[in-house]
């Protein structure tokens, strides 16, 4: 049963899915149009495996949906405004200091 959640807990699922480079790639991806595993994989260059567990993060997070397709799954945004939020995040100013960087930046490819 599909249930409303609360502004916090909205923000809080997109924060978490956000969290993570290969979400937010696939995210912008699935932004551009729905696709099936198998394209995302080799569009980000990613182990099958791997995305499987970005995919199912996102659909925990309620960001993407699925729907069959014959005998494959197509992913998709779960709502096309979804699309609208992740163009106005890239185009947000973000207050950062510059003698600052994160300590995971080398690392992680964050910050």
């Amino acid at each position: 049963m599909l249930t409303v959640a609360s502004d916090i807990e909205v923000l809080a699922r997109f924060g978490r899915a956000l969290a993570d480079p290969i979400r937010c790639r696939l995210l912008l991806a699935l932004r551009e149009a729905p696709a099936y595993p198998s394209d995302l994989a080799e569009a980000l260059g990613i182990s099958r495996t791997r995305l499987s567990n970005h995919l199912a993060c996102l659909r925990d997070c309620g960001l993407v949906v699925t729907s069959p397709d014959g005998r494959r799954t197509r992913y998709e945004l779960a709502d096309e405004r979804l699309g609208t939020a992740l163009d106005d995040l890239r185009s947000a100013v973000v207050a950062v200091e510059t003698d600052r960087t994160c300590p995971d930046a080398e690392t992680e490819g964050c910050c």
